[in-house]
């Protein structure tokens, strides 16, 4: 005796419940969206086997919601920073002229002692970086930078 093949409609009807629960509980965040899809992936497709859409529906369930879940974690690794917040005009004259009281103190350090402060915090550069960008070597780099702070602090 052959197994009648449930309609789409009845499919839907008997299935839909249990696939909605299946994508929450692998942790989907539309867990009716997953479902629906799957039923529409279904639609459009003609499977080998009369019984094998059940089967296809869960594999597919699975699958959308493992494929959202790395999706959403991609999204969060590279959400922006939330802008900082804006300045007073107060805030912004001070930290104006703070910054051009130091350019003019970095200004009156010697040319090696001023390229080691720059190239080391400005961008960042290891003392073997520097070292290489100066034409020096790392010990001249440490000792380059090490006056040009001490004169800083003088200066300011």
């Amino acid at each position: 005796m052959e197994r009648e093949v449930p309609s789409f409609a009845e499919l839907f009807a008997a299935q839909y419940a249990s696939l909605v629960r299946l994508a929450g509980l692998l942790g989907a965040d539309d867990p009716e969206d997953i479902a629906q899809e799957a039923f529409a992936r279904l639609h459009s497709r003609r499977l080998r086997e009369d019984g094998a859409a059940l089967g296809y529906l869960r594999a597919t369930v699975c699958n959308l919601t493992r494929n959202r879940l790395r999706h959403l974690r991609l999204v969060r690794l590279r959400r922006p920073d939330p802008p900082d917040p804006v300045p007073s005009s107060e805030h912004s004259v001070l930290v104006a002229e703070e910054h051009r009281v130091l350019l003019d103190a970095l200004d009156r350090l010697p040319r090696r002692q001023r390229e080691a402060l720059v190239l080391r915090y400005w961008l960042d550069l290891s003392e073997r970086e520097i070292a290489d960008a100066m034409g020096v070597s790392p010990g001249s780099v440490k000792t380059h930078a090490s006056r040009g702070l001490a004169a800083l602090r003088e200066i300011l």
